[in-house]
């Protein structure tokens, strides 16, 4: 008998401890609170899905929620399209509007993969949705996403790291579990997940690669890890899992790149970026001669002054891009010649081109109570997520670009 009572006691304990957690007078007064665990995983293609690599994936569309596409935001780079995503804003709007760009006034450099330069949070406009979270009394716990690392408006969020490459998508997954598993005083309701194992296999080896498959089947192992954590402390039928990627990826060719130094002299313009979206700035005295060398067609590459830049593309007017920018036809990449002839890296697989370009598509799967079940949308724009992330959480959204309109076919 003693036995049996210590037995139940722990049973409780137990209990307890696995399914406290805060409720929502507003939205929904009689039910907990889902988990919100919104994924990323960088440079997932739609077609990927079709690779047979991602078991879990697969399952969780079938269970939920699965868009034909998701457009992501232009240009189709990285941290722009991150920071759109839990902002709701164009990069236009958000003020990140591209991997590498100037600060016209300071003359101060965002380089996205230097963590001094990207700490300095006046680069960061609009506001994360983990800060939304924050101000209307949640707590939220971020995995490495672009911008959470950042004290933006003197905020982070309650739990995150400094992106560390070396960390495996299992041990991610392992250390968002151990977040789940703080006492609920710390429990975080909104939490953030990155896996970058996909676009570095793509970029070193292209998208059509074996490398790329490996990827695919490593991350869709690790969130089967995350569907196993949540399963065994009783929350998978508690959580919204919103699972996305940021762009796509194509094949570059050698036939199809254009060398800047051949269109226009360099010593007419500054460059700011090379690669798939170049930047220039006319020098003093060189502006009519660089627009008519640079504002001609061209084969693989087309360029605008940034205020005609195509308006379908909300590109254009912040004043962080420079006069000119030119675009490579997809597959194409923008460089010169002396960087080639030393040798300079360009990636076998490359995004930033066109955001209507079928290969440049997203991912878009959510799964959870949510959620309707066995549904397949049509594509929409990626700052839909930011609305649909401030519905789930039962939080007011800042102002934003989103639509939520466009997403709520997808709710039960």
């Amino acid at each position: 008998m003693r036995l049996l009572r210590l037995l139940s006691i722990l049973l409780l304990a137990a209990c307890a401890g696995c399914a406290s957690q805060p409720r929502t007078e507003a939205a929904a007064p009689a039910t907990r609170r889902p988990l919100v665990i919104l994924v990323s995983i960088d440079g997932f293609r739609p077609d990927y899905l079709q690779r047979g690599h991602t078991p879990t994936l697969a399952a969780l569309a079938a269970d939920g929620v699965r868009a034909k596409a998701m457009q992501p935001a232009f240009p189709t780079l990285t941290f722009p399209n991150h920071y759109t995503l839990v902002t709701g804003l164009y990069p236009d709007h958000h003020g990140i509007v591209n991997n590498r760009f100037t600060n016209p006034d300071t003359g101060a450099a965002f380089v996205f993969k230097d963590r001094y330069t990207t700490a300095d949070p006046t680069w960061w406009g609009g506001e994360p949705i983990w800060i939304t979270a924050q101000k209307q009394g949640l707590r939220t716990a971020t995995m490495f996403w672009p911008g959470s690392d950042v004290a933006i408006s003197g905020v982070r969020p309650d739990h995150w790291l400094y992106y560390d490459g070396s960390m495996s998508s299992s041990e991610r997954v392992d250390h968002l579990l151990h977040w789940i598993d703080l006492p609920a005083a710390q429990r975080a309701q909104f939490y953030t997940l990155y896996f970058d194992a996909v676009d570095h296999a793509s970029h070193s080896h292209g998208p059509p690669s074996p490398q790329v498959d490996a990827a695919l089947a490593e991350v869709d192992d690790a969130l089967g890890r995350l569907v196993a954590g949540l399963r065994a402390r009783g929350l998978y039928d508690d959580t919204d899992l919103v699972i996305v990627s940021d762009h796509g990826g194509a094949t570059t060719s050698k036939a199809l790149r254009t060398y800047l130094d051949d269109v226009v002299p360099l010593a007419d313009i500054k460059v700011g970026n090379y690669g798939v979206l170049a930047t220039v700035t006319p020098l003093p005295g060189k502006q009519a001669s660089v627009e008519q060398a640079l504002l001609k067609p061209h084969p693989h590459m087309t360029c605008w002054r940034k205020s005609q830049v195509p308006a379908r593309l909300h590109y254009g007017s912040n004043p962080r891009l420079p006069p000119i920018l030119c675009l490579a036809a997809e597959g194409g990449i923008i460089t010169e010649h002396a960087y080639e002839n030393q040798g300079g890296h360009t990636s076998v697989g490359e995004h930033g081109y066109d955001n209507i370009d079928p290969k440049m598509q997203a991912l878009f799967i959510a799964r959870g109570p949510d959620f309707r079940r066995g549904l397949v949308v049509p594509g929409f724009p990626n700052v839909d997520v930011y609305p649909l992330l401030a519905h789930l959480l039962r939080i007011q959204p800042a102002p934003n670009d989103g639509d939520f309109a466009a997403v709520a076919p997808l709710l039960r």
